[in-house]
């Protein structure tokens, strides 16, 4: 069959066309894409911002480099609008959420591998399965990998970002026992509506004492911080205890080394997960969430033409939760 068309020529969509701050990003038209085989097209309503985003927009060395000119934005949802010339059209019309492949996700459209979408289940707004697109994969697999079990002292740090505030919910959900540390009151108060039995603001000198005082140790650390707080967070975890790092808020990795952990009997887990089960973490935050078992937190939202702003309020820290570009008008 031939592919099916949208009648505009041009979208809204904002670029970066050089490595810069958050003024960077430039709100302007962009062609619009055409379903080629084995693709669909998605008309966004909602895309996905991430810190990674951020550090690529700045051209910060890391693991995942663009090259300008181009549309940055990894995550969207919406409508199926269209499907290349050799994919069913009943596709067309489904509420999905997809990875576009490394960019062109801050755009009114998006053209997709057509097995990548993700159908959004019935009961669960497309906003929410838009913020829990690459923040509850990682989330579900963070817990798994790390093997959270009932009674471990659990200590979750950025615990009031998008993939902190899911870890907690999880690992409570799990049976142990969760500190949550944070940034700042603000975020510290969200904590205990998530799930926390303890919460702690990492901007005290003391936070660690507070936490030994408490529970003596932990058992597990999530670590989405990295630098001196990881550090602080490692110093807690009792002999057999488990680490995972998922971030670095602070700007750096954690500084623990394979050597200071076998010294102090600690596993620093370090997952490798096939694609397959990847996806497979994606459909069962999807599930949880639309079963009413997770709860993301989108703490704010801007329009597209606004996403400048939305990179300066990550790297200010003065956001909470996951950050999303309302594209639809």
């Amino acid at each position: 069959m031939p592919p099916t068309t949208v009648e505009e020529d041009v979208m809204r969509a904002v670029w970066l066309r050089e490595f810069g701050g958050p003024e960077a990003l430039v709100p302007g038209p962009a062609p619009d894409p055409t379903p080629g085989p084995g693709q669909v097209l998605i008309d966004v309503a909602h895309a996905n911002i991430t810190f990674v985003e951020t550090q690529q927009r700045s051209g910060r060395p890391g693991p995942f480099q663009v090259t300008p000119p181009l549309i940055p934005g990894n995550g969207v949802g919406g409508l199926i609008a269209a499907v290349g010339p050799d994919v069913d059209a009943a596709l067309i019309g489904r509420r999905v959420v997809s990875a576009t492949g490394g960019s062109g996700g801050y755009a009114e459209r998006a053209a997709v591998d057509a097995a990548a979408p993700f159908e959004v289940p019935a009961g669960l707004a497309l906003d929410e399965a838009v913020a829990l697109l690459a923040d509850g994969r990682t989330a579900t697999m963070l817990v798994q990998a790390v093997g959270v079990r009932p009674g471990d002292r659990v200590l979750v740090e950025a615990a009031a970002g998008g993939v902190g505030s899911l870890l907690v919910q999880l690992a409570d959900q799990a049976g142990a026992q969760v500190v949550g540390v944070a940034g700042g009151p603000g975020k510290v108060d969200l904590l205990p509506g998530l799930g926390a039995d303890l919460a702690v603001d990492y901007l005290l000198p003391d936070w660690a004492d507070r936490v030994r005082a408490a529970l003596g140790g932990v058992d597990v650390v999530l670590d989405g911080v990295g630098g001196a707080v990881a550090r602080a967070a490692f110093d807690l975890l009792t002999p057999g205890g488990r680490m995972i790092s998922f971030g670095l808020a602070s700007g750096q990795w954690s500084p623990v080394s394979p050597e200071a952990a076998t010294e102090r009997q600690v596993t620093l887990v370090r997952p490798d997960v096939p694609p397959a089960q990847l996806r497979a973490y994606t459909e069962q935050a999807l599930a949880d969430a639309a079963a009413g078992r997770l709860r993301p937190l989108i703490g704010q939202r801007f329009p597209l033409e606004r996403a400048a702003d939305a990179h300066a309020a990550i790297e200010a820290r003065a956001t909470v939760g996951k950050t999303l570009l309302d594209v639809a008008l």
